[in-house]
């Protein structure tokens, strides 16, 4: 009988485990990425007159053309990047399901796709799902690493003539990094001269923090045609559950991950997309005021996480603050993880399965993406908790 096959990352079972901990033990869970508060009523009530009015059936493959020319107005309007919402645009079941299209579509067996490390843990499994070979890239850490976060010489260590994608994550889950447009660049160069295609993950584009902007990939010199981009409602506008994300690319490349689609979906969620189009057509300011708020929940955790005796960087972006736990004389994050729900009554996620490698054995990750008083409440539970070994 045959097994099943066992991808790499975080094992399946680590998510779950730790809300179990959570529900199992009253614990506050500052380790999964979600809000616990929806996103604008506005954006609901669009929902449910879609509901009403008969929009249940099939959506077409790529997307109702409503939703189409709201991400290609949307990719004009902040960005100047011009796309045809009939062929370059398409519908995808959140970004998830638009990474998986996307590795699925353009890369073959043996091919070798570039991974920035630490990684959304959905990357390394579609390559291994395609038959790819992943060859990660460690970010740094260190703002002002020389040669910036992701230097050329790291880059050009793992490419070959076997390497077909780039896969590029800013602002960057789980470390909060948004890179520079210096460090972009650097990636656009690697690319150009490797004549790798992109596949750039922007789903956290609108929530970056103290003016630091988010620049796209494809906007730098000779990247449009060869970079595939990814976005969702999930992240900027608080609707998680209703997986209606996009891609947005040249023609050839939108294509090939809708020819991967139909076998994986085929479409998503009819009823929502009208309501994902009224929010990217209405209601830009919601993001920057969600940006603006997270930002302060942001500064509340981490200051409470350095007053507890926990190092932690200051993340730039997304919903996610990373703390080195080894001052606390703990070298194993899984370990801490376990131990932590008994210990201080909080749920956190241990970074190393988004590694390759041991260099995240000692890293956590919190998530500020709660309301303020439940982080306040899991900061005084850290603080009277044993967190030390």
């Amino acid at each position: 009988m045959r097994t099943a096959r066992r991808l790499h990352g975080i094992p399946p079972t680590i998510f779950s485990e730790m809300s179990v901990l959570a529900a199992a033990s009253g614990a506050l869970n500052l380790g999964q990425g979600f809000p616990d508060v929806d996103g604008a009523p506005e954006i609901i009530e669009e929902a449910v007159s879609a509901l009403r009015s008969g929009r249940n059936q099939y959506a077409p493959g790529p997307g109702i053309p409503a939703l189409r020319e709201a991400v290609a107005a949307h990719q004009e309007r902040h960005y100047g990047l011009v796309f045809d919402p009939a062929r370059e645009v398409a519908a995808t079941t959140g970004a998830t399901e638009g990474i998986a299209a996307a590795i699925l579509a353009l890369v073959d067996p043996g091919d070798e796709v570039i991974l920035v490390e630490p990684y959304y843990d959905s990357y390394p499994a579609m390559v291994q799902f395609a038959g790819g070979v992943r060859r990660p890239v460690t970010l740094s850490l260190d703002p002002t690493a020389p040669g910036g976060r992701l230097p050329r010489a790291a880059l050009e260590a793992q490419v070959s003539s076997k390497s077909k994608v780039l896969v590029l994550n800013s602002p960057h889950n789980p470390t909060g990094t948004v890179l520079t447009r210096e460090e972009l660049e650097t990636v656009a160069a690697f690319a150009r001269d490797h004549d790798l295609t992109v596949i750039s993950d922007e789903v956290y584009e609108h929530l970056t923090f103290g003016g630091i902007p988010h620049i796209p990939i494809a906007t730098l010199s000779g990247m449009r045609e060869r970079t595939l981009t990814l976005s969702s409602i999930g992240k900027s506008y608080s609707f998680t559950g209703w997986k209606i994300g996009w891609a947005t690319g040249p023609e050839h490349l939108v294509q090939a991950l809708l020819g991967a689609k139909q076998w994986l979906t085929f479409t998503s969620g009819a009823p929502l997309q009208p309501a994902a189009a009224y929010a990217l057509e209405h209601l830009d300011h919601w993001p920057q005021e969600l940006a603006l708020d997270l930002q302060g929940r942001r500064d509340l955790l981490c200051a409470g996480l350095k007053e507890i005796g926990l190092d932690v960087m200051i993340p730039e972006g997304t919903y996610f603050a990373v703390s080195d736990i080894t001052d606390l004389g703990w070298s194993d994050g899984l370990e801490f993880c376990r131990a932590l729900p008994e210990r201080a009554g909080v749920v956190a996620i241990p970074l190393q399965g988004f590694y390759d490698g041991d260099a995240g054995k000692h890293l956590v990750r919190w998530t500020f993406t709660k309301q303020r008083d439940v982080i306040e409440a899991a900061l005084e539970r850290l603080g009277k908790g044993q967190l030390a070994r």
